[in-house]
């Protein structure tokens, strides 16, 4: 699909009156312990129109921590999620591609700024779409179980492709990034975006939530230990999962022939989710022919995002990550 296509596209739902309004969603998750180091976004899609299905008997209550003390930095996490959206950062010049940004937190929370919104202000300076989705946490109760975060990930890849005319999207060039527990999702999302772990609701449901790339980024892989990072396992299959659950939650066990391409970044010295995780997607990637590009630091630790990169050999990743995705004509 080419810009002037989707500009086409733009113009017939804007006459026909069908643009997308932002009124009466869910606003990011917020916290008053301190004051924003930066302007915040402010644009939101919720991605369940009559809620999000499952609900536990006692619902969580969604709650920030800010856990810096920099008044010039935020470091917030987000749990008891109940109602989970995308936060929206628009360029000033949409280029036609679009990013969904799954950010890490082990599924005990969703790290808000190092692994979302950084992200997501980097992509728009760029030309690119990006979406950080807050996603719901698979150990809160939710009926899909270990399947929950995976829903969420499918819907806001349909909801994205839906209104892609109205935010200048080329359908066909929405990728997804993640990092660590949101690698694991974004890897389960290339490997099993297909799969249905959920009912369908509406007209989006009919769409694909297959990403054109994917790039997870030190992420979890593996459930099965020693490799497994076990927090992520406990909070993803729990602690006595049986082996058949592991297999079920483990992408590298689950690549398809139709998985998309994929771009890996590990650092060697990640003492919290070993490289082999990354290894073990690799290998099973390109046992089935599927396109994969590899980048293992030697030095970066785990999660580093954009800024904690800064002087490590890792700070390179998102450059190579847009030039490789340029390659794969997911970006022009």
């Amino acid at each position: 699909m080419t810009i002037d296509r989707r500009s086409a596209l733009l113009g017939g739902m804007a006459a026909a009156g069908l643009a997308v309004r932002a009124a009466a969603q869910t606003p990011p998750p917020s916290t008053s312990a301190l004051p924003p180091a930066r302007p915040q976004p402010t644009e939101t899609i919720d991605l369940w129109p009559k809620g999000a299905p499952g609900m536990p008997a006692t619902p969580p209550v969604e709650t920030v921590n800010e856990r810096s003390t920099d008044p010039l930095i935020n470091d917030r996490a987000v749990f008891g999620i109940t109602r989970p959206r995308m936060v929206v950062f628009r360029p000033a010049k949409p280029n036609g591609a679009a990013v969904l940004i799954t950010p890490g937190g082990g599924y005990s929370w969703v790290v808000v700024d190092k692994e979302g919104y950084e992200l997501g202000a980097w992509l728009a300076d760029r030309g690119i779409t990006a979406f950080v989705l807050f996603y719901r946490l698979p150990h809160e109760g939710w009926a899909a179980g270990p399947d929950t975060p995976l829903s969420d990930a499918q819907r806001a890849m349909r909801l994205i492709r839906h209104r892609a005319p109205y935010y200048g999207i080329d359908p066909d060039r929405v990728s997804a990034i993640g990092f660590s527990a949101g690698g694991h999702l974004c890897a389960d999302l290339a490997a099993r975006f297909a799969a249905p772990t959920y009912a369908p609701v509406d007209a989006v449901d009919r769409l694909s939530a297959r990403p054109v790339v994917a790039a997870p980024i030190y992420p979890v892989i593996s459930m099965a230990l020693p490799t497994a990072h076990e927090r992520s396992r406990a909070n993803l299959i729990g602690t006595d999962a049986t082996l058949t659950l592991e297999r079920a939650h483990s992408p590298h066990l689950n690549i398809a022939a139709d998985t998309p391409p994929c771009f890996l970044v590990h650092a060697e010295d990640d003492n919290s989710v070993v490289v082999r995780n990354s290894l073990l997607l690799r290998d099973a990637l390109k046992a089935r022919s599927i396109p994969v590009e590899s980048h293992i630091f030697t030095e970066g630790g785990h999660g580093f995002g954009l800024s904690r990169a800064k002087g490590k050999p890792a700070a390179i990743w998102p450059e190579l990550f847009l030039n490789w995705a340029r390659y794969r004509g997911a970006i022009i």
